[in-house]
């Protein structure tokens, strides 16, 4: 696969090009399976659809991540924002609601949630209604952590939705909350992909020298300890900080505004390896559902393997031998086909085809198909 940059980063989308969160690459000449992903060339949208039908389907994701400050009286309010924007699925953070269930939120979105105190904390993840079905496993770890298990076609999908401590809480608060990530994370296996979104209260920074296996150089100010915890983080775990991999202007990369602050605390992290899936993320500007923060959204594809279904073979009908009537139609049949003679003499291949055959005419075949397909 001939790769065109790996280190420039459109500042957005050009006429003819498709980026990646690794650089963008040329369609012509690539003979990586991600088809979604190249320069078009006149034709180009037909060979990037032979290549879809040949290697497999794709299942398009925006998946985003929100500190909504409370879910109390912002359900239906966040609901509409999702499906305005065409969000799939969202990780909030600080929903300060008691229990562990499930609960439908309106237009067609259910939240899953975690929390211990309806004062501070609390997690979630907000699904499509339609995904739900796709739900394998719920991991409620802490009001700080929880992640949910979906399969789309074979593919494994985590999502983990977290929320660090802020700056002026106890380190030992910290390290727990980083734990209990990191046991989260060390329960996945490693052929699953694993999409987190979190609050994680630090500023990762502008720049990537000396990081440049785990984030991109467009994050915003100066790295402080938390963020400093982030990068420790994405390290140990081979993931890469997305957010920071594409260029935006700041306002589209500014995920928190107070009065005269504007830093970025929220991020989306995936796995490196399966950093090539991730298409475009950024901020979304002009919702008001949270006060001071602000939803961040990636696009993802993932790539499912078309199953193979086996062939099963047309089978003649024996079985209805064991009925008197068929077996004496069968006998008749036979005699008639093979002249009267018992066996043709020197020739059982033909004497063989001659009693398949008169089989086929006389019980019938079966369809080949599948009990399910009928």
């Amino acid at each position: 696969m001939r790769i065109v940059s790996t280190n420039f980063i459109p500042y957005r989308s050009r006429p003819g090009l498709t980026t990646t969160a690794i650089g963008a690459v040329d369609l012509q000449g690539a003979g990586g399976n991600w088809a979604t992903v190249g320069r078009r060339s006149r034709g180009g949208r037909r060979v990037r659809r032979q290549r879809e039908k040949r290697k497999g389907k794709s299942v398009g994701l925006r998946i985003g991540t929100l500190n909504v400050g409370t879910m109390t009286g912002k359900g239906r309010e966040l609901a509409d924002v999702m499906e305005r924007r065409k969000v799939d699925i969202l990780c909030v953070q600080e929903t300060r609601w008691k229990g562990s269930k499930a609960r439908s939120i309106g237009a067609g979105f259910k939240l899953f949630y975690y929390g211990v105190d309806s004062k501070r904390n609390g997690v979630g993840v907000v699904l499509k209604e339609e995904f739900v079905r796709n739900v394998l496993e719920v991991k409620r770890v802490s009001d700080r952590v929880m992640s949910l298990k979906l399969e789309f076609e074979g593919v494994m999908l985590n999502v983990v939705s977290g929320y660090a401590p802020q700056v002026g809480c106890e380190l030992e608060e910290k390290e727990r909350f980083w734990s209990e990530l990191d046991e989260v994370m060390e329960s996945i296996p490693t052929g699953e992909r694993v999409v987190i979104g979190a609050d994680f209260n630090g500023h990762v920074g502008e720049g990537n020298i000396g990081d440049e296996e785990v984030m991109g150089k467009f994050g915003v100010k100066e790295r402080n300890l938390e963020g400093q915890m982030v990068e420790d983080f994405a390290k140990r775990m081979d993931m890469g900080v997305v957010n920071t991999y594409f260029q935006k202007r700041e306002e589209h990369r500014v995920t928190y505004k107070s009065g005269g602050r504007r830093t970025q605390v929220d991020y989306i992290l995936c796995r490196r390896g399966n950093l090539k899936e991730i298409s475009d993320c950024k901020v979304v500007v002009g919702e008001s559902v949270a006060r001071q923060h602000r939803m961040v959204v990636c696009r993802m594809t993932l790539m499912v393997c078309k199953t193979k279904r086996s062939k099963i073979e047309k089978k003649t009908k024996w079985w209805k031998l064991k009925k008197e009537e068929c077996c004496e139609e069968f006998r008749q049949k036979l005699r008639q086909a093979l002249g009267g003679q018992v066996v043709l003499p020197d020739d059982w291949e033909t004497t063989a085809e001659v009693i398949r055959e008169t089989g086929r005419k006389v019980l019938g075949v079966s369809s080949g198909r599948r009990k399910e397909d009928k």
